[in-house]
């Protein structure tokens, strides 16, 4: 997603109300809002320090080729000019004045705005006025509020002046952020009220991993935008907003049809194959195979032409593609070909806002068919609480289903054998459950695999052995001689030949 930068003049309509637009230079922010600001009105932008409020502004002034201007009261040209560098951005074009300079911190100065006065609070309101009249620009952040409220002393007097320049910017016919850093009592909600909309960025700091930050549209006049918290960014080259998925706007017609898993055995055994525009959960203990089998299935895939993302939590890069050339699954063909990409995933430092918007980008972008998540037991560490997991897995799901999307999900059990438990039950979200164990019989640790649950087909209901050695993934016969498999201490009282075991 575009992060925003300088470009031509950018405006649209409404389609609902015919009203026109102003892109906030941020396209997922632009995306929150059905399709940006309404021009010439005055908008509140509020967050405490270092949430990106004066990155947001810079990227709201550069964008587009109107005139902008930038009336500072706390921080230098210096300061923002070397911010602006920082994300490889000139303000060359942008117009930045400065309410305090050396006069206003020469000691002989009779007024300073250093000193808090009636007096001083109009002077700095006309050199406001004066400044706009003579720019005429047609974009206005004004930095910072606290400033303002600092100089009035009181709310009355606080509140008058920002209705002054609210009435004051009207006349003009300029688009105006004003900053304001959320110093002032907890509630007071007087700017909320005189301003056209109000955009709030917070910033969290977790116990591991970097900082999370995330924006909220508390109120725009005028405007049916998407409400809620939508992950965000800030990074070189400035904000990235990603905006809530809601399952309701992205919907697609697409042939649900059966496809093969590159196995003959595992086909059958669920019922079929695989059902596009379905999702089918692996659930097991560590080292039982449910990240090969998903490989697996993902070949089949590829080999039919389509692309695929994985989206890899747990596993290196180096060592995922090693262990898959070792089994007979060569996947470097497919990755040198674009075919299949491979996104290695740091949870603690990705947003669950951010890690669906690359997924939607494989999707919509890069045109994947299939993708994989491995695993589930890392992705929840990425979360702030097992709920909003569940309920952002959810929207996701429910995304890439109604987008025709063929999705394995990894999730790791405790334990070996005996009693498994997961960190998190995500089964009635799955369409098809596929169960994974290990079983011991005659001194060796076998594998056993079973389709416990299918809303797409009739699956069978047997338990198979299946083997991973070098020739790649085996699916065997139905173990109809064993009792117990599924507790990891079997049974046997029949004839079965087993799969990798001696008679």
């Amino acid at each position: 997603m575009a992060k925003g930068g300088t470009s031509e003049v950018r405006t649209r309509s409404d389609a609902s109300t015919g009203a026109r637009r102003i892109s906030t230079g941020i396209e997922g922010l632009d995306a929150v809002l059905g399709g940006g600001l309404t021009p010439e009105r005055l908008y509140l932008v509020e967050g405490t320090p270092g949430t990106g409020k004066t990155t947001l502004a810079l990227q709201f002034l550069l964008d587009g080729s109107e005139p902008g201007m930038y009336i500072t009261l706390s921080e230098t040209s210096d300061e923002l000019r070397a911010v602006a560098a920082s994300h490889g951005w000139s303000l060359d074009k942008i117009t930045i004045f400065e309410l305090v300079g050396e006069a206003g911190l020469d000691e002989d100065a009779e007024q300073s705005i250093l000193h808090p006065s009636e007096v001083e609070l109009g002077e700095t309101t006309q050199r406001i006025f004066e400044e706009v009249r003579r720019l005429k620009p047609s974009k206005i952040v004004f930095d910072s509020l606290s400033e303002m409220r600092l100089l009035a002393q009181n709310p009355l007097r606080y509140r008058r002046q920002i209705l002054a320049l609210k009435h004051f910017f009207s006349s003009t016919k300029s688009t105006v952020l004003m900053l304001d850093d959320r110093t002032s009592e907890p509630g007071d909600l007087q700017l909320h009220s005189i301003a056209h909309g109000v955009i709030t960025l917070e910033q969290t700091t977790l116990d591991v991993g970097a900082e999370r930050r995330r924006m909220r549209v508390v109120k725009m006049r005028g405007i049916k935008f998407r409400g809620g918290y939508h992950d965000l960014s800030l990074d070189t080259g400035g904000i990235t907003t990603y905006p809530r998925l809601v399952v309701s706007d992205h919907r697609s017609d697409f042939k649900a049809e059966d496809v093969s898993t590159g196995l003959a055995a595992l086909d059958q055994l669920m019922g079929g194959g695989l059902r596009r525009g379905s999702n089918t959960l692996l659930m097991g203990p560590s080292g039982v195979g449910k990240t090969t089998t998903a490989v697996r299935c993902m070949l089949a895939a590829l080999e039919r032409g389509e692309k695929a993302a994985f989206f890899l939590f747990d596993e290196g890069l180096t060592t995922l593609i090693g262990r898959c050339a070792a089994l007979n699954m060569d996947i470097r063909p497919y990755l040198e070909s674009g075919q299949l990409t491979l996104h290695q995933i740091d949870p603690s430092e990705l947003s669950p806002g951010e890690f669906s918007a690359r997924v939607r980008s494989c999707v919509e972008e890069g045109n994947a068919r299939f993708v994989i998540i491995d695993s589930l037991n890392a992705y929840l560490q990425a979360m702030p609480g097992e709920k909003f997991l569940l309920l952002q897995m959810h929207e996701l799901l429910m995304y890439l289903n109604q987008q025709g999307i063929l999705t394995l999900l990894v999730l790791g059990q405790h334990g070996l054998v005996g009693d498994m438990r997961a960190d998190i039950d995500l089964s009635y979200l799955s369409d098809t459950i596929v169960l994974f164990r290990f079983f011991e019989s005659k001194g060796e640790l076998l594998k056993a695999i079973s389709v416990v649950k299918s809303r797409t087909n009739p699956h069978e209901q047997a338990i198979r052995q299946f083997l991973l050695n070098e020739h790649g993934l085996t699916v065997g016969e139905a173990l109809r001689d064993f009792d117990g498999v599924m507790s990891g201490v079997s049974n046997y009282r029949g004839e079965t030949k087993l799969l990798g075991v001696a008679d």
